[in-house]
């Protein structure tokens, strides 16, 4: 292309080249529906909804603005297999184009069944649905506790059939059943029950979540992962009654038991109480024909044992006899008894005369000098012995006593501080000395050079136990 050419051709500037393709492109593309598995999916913090739409080939940037993600019937997942539907449209800061959500649908029953049975393995591998774990439901609880929505006809229904049955206590808590924010208001609201603390608010004896039926896409709530979580940690007792019989969500799974409907959840809560007046009536008529019959019976036995048992005359008659035989006994025994213990007194009293007492008295003298004798005799031996054995260990002991060592010429050395001095190394020059000798005591005064004590006058001393060199 010639100068020229290129001089006739219009300048853009960035900003204006970004609108033309922007109109350009939304004017193309204002509706489309594009199909695609959902990736790299974020919830801002503003309410928007950031995802990309991928192929085995390509990839689509994709948003869904706040006002619109509110409304989704779909909530949007990782790896979800979806049709959107909306506008394309460009975005001059990135110079790309993107995708402007305005509906969401899942591609295929199928795609969605696929996800929520790995979502059910996955959980059902926690032990979340584990039948150890799920809790019996109180026979007659005083306050239910209700999840579900305020305007639909769920909860009449289930007030409806409490009122036939068994008026109790209802608490509702009042959720969204479908859209964008369901699973987080059911989660919180059972949650919220189990955290009530029986003060301000009755805490419930049963939880009921409830919702009538609809399909797969609006029961989706209910199989969010966060729903089954807070079902399976509910420490109250828990009926799930979601959509009609034929309707399976996740939450039936992590509940204590599953009710087909709402009506027949608020069944399983509680009994009949027409029927139980009429069972407890029907008790109370068996218990009291069971006692009149007990007691016509036992009077019947009782008659019987009356016409067998003999007459109160008869049985007394021979106790009575031997009695009154006793008593004769008795008389005639007490005259012999104490005429006998009469002669064996006096027959004592005949042996204790003064002569056989001195007779005894004189005997135990004679004895008793006798032994004194003895034991005079043994003493006098016995401290003969013990002096002989002391002489001998004295003779002993004056043999290895240093005293006699001291008679042969040799002198015990103490120091001032009162010890023994065995070596003349030991002894300071100048130092103070006693000199212990047989006959008595001397002070000396080491010398200076020498090491040889100074002697000073002999002092009268007695026996000493120091050590001798």
């Amino acid at each position: 292309m010639s100068d020229a050419a290129l001089s006739n051709l219009p300048e853009f500037s960035v900003t204006e080249l970004s609108a033309a393709l922007k109109r350009a492109v939304e004017d193309q593309f204002a509706v489309v529906r594009v199909r695609g598995e959902i990736s790299g999916l974020k919830f801002h913090s503003s309410g928007h909804v950031y995802f990309d739409l991928k192929d085995d080939k390509a990839v689509l940037n994709a948003v869904i603005w706040r006002g619109v993600a509110g409304r989704l019937r779909v909530r949007p997942e990782a790896g979800m297999e979806v049709i959107c539907t909306g506008k394309l449209s460009t975005y001059a800061g990135t110079s790309r184009y993107q995708l402007i959500v305005e509906q969401v649908e899942l591609a295929g029953l199928g795609a969605l069944m696929a996800l929520l049975e790995e979502r059910r393995k996955k959980l059902g591998a926690e032990g979340l649905f584990d039948a150890a774990r799920k809790k019996k439901l109180p026979f007659l609880p005083e306050v239910i506790g209700v999840i579900t929505s305020p305007t639909g006809a769920v909860i009449r229904d289930i007030m409806h059939r409490l009122e036939a049955r068994f008026p109790r206590r209802v608490l509702l808590w009042p959720v969204a059943v479908q859209g964008e924010t369901a699973a987080a208001q059911i989660a919180a609201a059972i949650a919220g029950f189990n955290a009530f603390d029986g003060v301000r608010m009755p805490r419930p004896d049963l939880i009921i979540v409830a919702r009538g039926g609809g399909s797969v896409e609006d029961l989706m709530a209910f199989n969010d992962e966060a729903v089954v979580r807070a079902a399976a940690a509910s420490a109250i007792p828990l009926i799930s009654a979601v959509g009609h019989e034929t309707d399976t969500t996740l939450i039936d799974f992590a509940a204590d038991v599953r009710a087909p409907t709402p009506t027949a959840a608020a069944e399983l809560a509680v009994p009949v109480r027409a029927e139980l007046l009429a069972q407890t009536l029907d008790f109370e008529r068996r218990f009291m024909r069971c006692f009149a019959k007990g007691m016509d019976d036992r009077r019947r036995h009782l008659a019987q044992l009356v016409r067998v048992l003999p007459r109160a005359e008869s049985l007394f008659a021979t106790p009575r006899q031997r009695l009154d035989i006793a008593g004769d006994k008795l008389a005639k025994a007490l005259g012999g008894n104490l005429q006998k213990h009469g002669a064996d007194f006096h027959r004592k009293a005949a042996l204790l005369r003064p002569r056989i007492l001195q007779d005894r008295i004189k005997l135990g003298r004679e004895r008793s000098v006798a032994l004194l004798d003895r034991a005079q005799r043994v003493a006098k031996f016995k401290l003969s012995d013990a002096d002989a054995q002391l002489k001998a260990l004295s003779r002993t002991f004056g043999g290895v006593s240093y005293v006699n060592v001291l008679e042969r010429g040799f002198a015990l050395v103490r120091g001032e501080d009162g010890a023994v001095r065995r070596r003349a190394g030991s002894i300071v020059a100048g130092e103070s000395l006693t000199l212990t000798f047989a006959d008595g005591e001397a002070k000396a005064i080491s010398g200076e050079g020498s090491g040889k004590p100074k002697a000073a006058a002999p002092k009268k001393q007695g026996k000493d136990q120091g050590s001798l060199f």
